[in-house]
């Protein structure tokens, strides 16, 4: 937790496992997990270790705010509803670029989750840009495979990959990770040192998914606290299409949209990256899933 803690400091704070992934199953509120994402829920029981008592972080003053966050600092109390949208599968020179132009015109932030061996110094560029607009940079591994299927060795090695490449181009080294296909055993919590990500989605990476069916999917489910997971893979023209009307309307019913380390700062909680088992799609969240 020292880790967590020093992560505040000099940057941001570091990340249930309800349905979504990237290549998998929609994360709505039915309740209901894909098939391929259940023989991977199987390997871990939720029941497995009690959740730790998560620590607050209200009450912070405003000198320490300004550091806790990338965004501009501003206390937590000061906060309303907030709500994270989160990318998957990028960067790229295509889609990832029109989601920052959308960002960009409604003033909102988001994160993206980037897989390490889509970093070239093209798209870097465009990570860059995503960066310097408050924008976080988290980590989706290095060649998006099953890692549950890995020993702690590779393991590591997808996360460090991806992590230093990131650090590389943006100064700062990734936070928060989301595994592929949400697929995750003991062995990755283990070996993995940031927390864990899922998030409500739309099954937005099915071309056969409508923008307007994608709309109404995040819409519906939102909540605060809630964390969103969409995905700027190139040619994912539909859900730039959909962000068009996403965005504004969260913004209409009075969610920030922020990051994922702001997410967590908004409501005082300091998200658990020891061995738990534990992988979030709501910053509030009391149980592993």
């Amino acid at each position: 937790m020292e880790r967590i803690r020093k992560a505040l400091v000099i940057g941001g704070i570091v990340m249930s496992m309800l349905f979504a992934g990237c290549g998998s199953s929609d994360s709505g509120s039915s309740g209901t997990l894909s098939a391929q994402e259940s023989s991977s829920v199987s390997e871990v029981s939720a029941a497995e270790s009690a959740v730790p008592a998560e620590e607050s972080t209200a009450g912070t003053s405003s000198d320490e705010a300004a550091v806790t966050t990338q965004h501009p600092a501003k206390e937590a109390s000061e906060y309303g509803k907030v709500i994270a949208l989160t990318f998957d599968d990028g960067p790229n020179t295509t889609c990832t670029p029109m989601v920052l132009d959308l960002m960009e015109q409604y003033g909102a932030r988001c994160s993206f989750f980037v897989i390490g061996q889509n970093i070239n110094d093209e798209s870097a560029e465009v990570m860059k840009r995503a960066y310097n607009m408050g924008c976080e940079i988290n980590n989706h591994s290095k060649t998006h495979s099953y890692m549950n299927k890995m020993d702690a060795d590779a393991i590591k090695e997808e996360i460090k990959y991806t992590s230093d490449l990131v650090e590389k181009y943006t100064g700062e080294p990734t936070k928060f990770f989301r595994p592929p296909y949400i697929a995750v055993n003991q062995t990755m919590f283990d070996s993995i040192d940031m927390p864990f990500i899922n998030g409500k989605g739309c099954n937005d990476w099915e071309e056969k998914v409508t923008a307007e069916e994608r709309v109404k999917k995040v819409l519906e489910q939102a909540e605060d606290g809630d964390i969103i997971l969409l995905h700027d893979q190139p040619t994912n023209y539909q859900t730039v299409e959909a962000l068009k009307t996403i965005i504004p309307e969260l913004q209409k019913r009075g969610f920030e949209l922020v990051t994922v380390s702001e997410l967590f700062y908004a409501k005082g909680i300091t998200p658990v990256s020891d061995s738990t088992p534990k992988i979030y799609t709501n910053s509030m969240q009391t149980g592993n899933w």
